[in-house]
């Protein structure tokens, strides 16, 4: 038998990776390409300048408690009446990745510059400067903003669809302030979805440690690459339990392109509410594949509708990639661009179909919106499909809202996603029409805005 001294150093001339383990635990690399005792700091002296330390300044309206207006409250526990909103300041802390050095852009989550009134920038070498917002998409938490500086460097770009579970990745952001950490890990999973973190979820999972602060920073593989953008931690209480998210650089880099053309994502719509296709739901319909996303309503007037889909239809492949359920369905169609063709593969009786769609912007269309009450006039709704819900799930979304209007005085925002009113599930906007048209005193809403579930009392 070698010994293993003799096989170690066999491997190095040999020019392979020869990876340390202690207790069966995966540890950093001994030698890289013939290269003995790698360190990380060659590669994160190049990135860090990347790596932008953000704080901000801002203000939330406060709203009463929903209770204190229920005459129920009122009448049994004395409640006093709290009709007026309070302001109160709020401070944030986070990160952010240059990706543009000659025009200063920086790419970021949208919860860190959430409600800011003021954006502070401060780079590795010292300098801080004030940013501008450019644009943000709140469903798939992205962000760009912009400094006045010079002398910048961008950070390089990777292939986040190369990755594979097991590559080694280095988190570098500003946890709790604490600026320019690294902290090092693998891809622990990918394709992430379905954690009620954001809208739009195809998350790199990874235990390299994520916390406070270190949201909008980068991961980065060993090359130094930007392969994600550092967004959440999954922890009961808080803090850090090896399980970090992170938004694939493809993802977000479609996106930031948007915002930078546009101050906005301009989403494609293809006009279907579906579901994940089950088992039971397969040999119900008589179709072998265990994957795709099932057609349980066509939306009228839509891209679809004009398409010949209909209901029952599994769609297995878009631009040849494949639909596992309906939460991928809705990031492949809801991270297209508007107007865009894309071409659907789906199964009908049995037999394969391939279409090319041209799918249609996300917006609200003369005569769709549905006025909830006096109180919540110059608020425009829409029924949830494939772009704007979240994994199948009821509701029906406000699309928009003018600021200053009795819907926004009320506390509604674009985006909020309408559950319930008066404790009755709300499935379309047909079933607020009624809900509404039910109510003799007053309204109960629950919605859901981003990862808060929160109730409001329309009198």
């Amino acid at each position: 038998m070698m010994p293993l001294a003799r096989w170690l150093m066999t491997g190095l001339l040999a020019g392979s990776l020869v990876v340390a383990s202690h207790n069966g635990v995966a540890s950093l690399p001994l030698a890289v390409d013939g290269q003995a005792l790698p360190s990380l700091a060659p590669m994160l002296e190049g990135v860090l300048p990347s790596v932008v330390n953000i704080s901000t300044e801002g203000k939330v309206t406060v709203r009463r408690n929903p209770f204190q207006a229920d005459p129920f409250f009122e009448r049994f526990f004395n409640t006093l009446p709290d009709s007026q909103p309070r302001q109160r300041r709020t401070q944030s802390l986070g990160s952010g990745v240059i990706i543009d050095a000659r025009l200063g852009y920086v790419v970021t989550n949208h919860h860190v510059i959430e409600n800011a009134d003021e954006i502070r920038v401060r780079l590795d070498d010292g300098r801080s400067f004030d940013a501008e917002l450019v644009g943000a998409d709140p469903e798939a938490d992205v962000a760009v903003i912009r400094i006045p500086a010079e002398n910048l460097k961008a950070i390089e770009i990777g292939n986040s669809d190369e990755l594979r579970v097991g590559d080694f990745v280095v988190a570098i952001g500003n946890p709790f302030g604490l600026s320019q950490t690294a902290t090092s890990g693998i891809v622990s999973a990918l394709g992430r979805t379905g954690l009620g973190i954001e809208g739009y979820e195809d998350f790199i999972q990874t235990d390299a440690s994520i916390n406070q602060g270190n949201s909008g920073g980068a991961l980065v593989n060993l090359r130094g690459q930007l392969v994600g953008v550092n967004t959440a931690i999954l922890a009961r209480g808080g803090g850090n339990v090896g399980i970090g998210f992170a938004i694939p650089a493809n993802m977000a880099l479609r996106l930031t392109s948007q915002i930078i053309e546009y101050g906005e994502v301009r989403r494609g719509r293809l006009g279907v509410i579906v579901q994940d296709l089950t088992p039971n739901l397969a040999e119900a319909f008589g179709i072998d594949s265990r994957k795709g996303a099932l057609i349980s309503r066509v939306m009228p007037d839509s891209a679809a509708e004009d398409a010949g889909l209909q209901e029952g239809d599994v769609i297995t492949l878009v631009d040849g990639r494949s639909v596992s359920g309906a939460a991928e369905l809705r990031n492949l169609i809801g991270l297209a661009r508007a107007d865009d063709e894309v071409e659907i593969t789906y199964i009908r009786n049995r037999e394969e179909i391939v279409q090319t769609i041209r799918i249609r912007a996300v917006q609200a269309e003369a005569g769709q919106g549905v006025q909830i009450s006096d109180n919540l006039a110059g608020a425009l709704f829409e029924d949830i499909d494939e772009a704007t819900g979240r994994g199948g799930q009821p509701g029906i979304r406000a699309v928009e809202v003018a600021e200053g209007s009795p819907a926004w005085q009320a506390g509604l925002r674009p985006g909020d996603l309408i559950l319930s009113v008066n404790r009755q599930p709300i499935f379309s906007l047909d079933d607020l029409a009624e809900a509404v048209k039910r109510s003799s005193r007053g309204l109960l809403i629950n919605l859901r805005r981003g990862d808060s579930a929160f109730y409001l009392v329309i009198p």
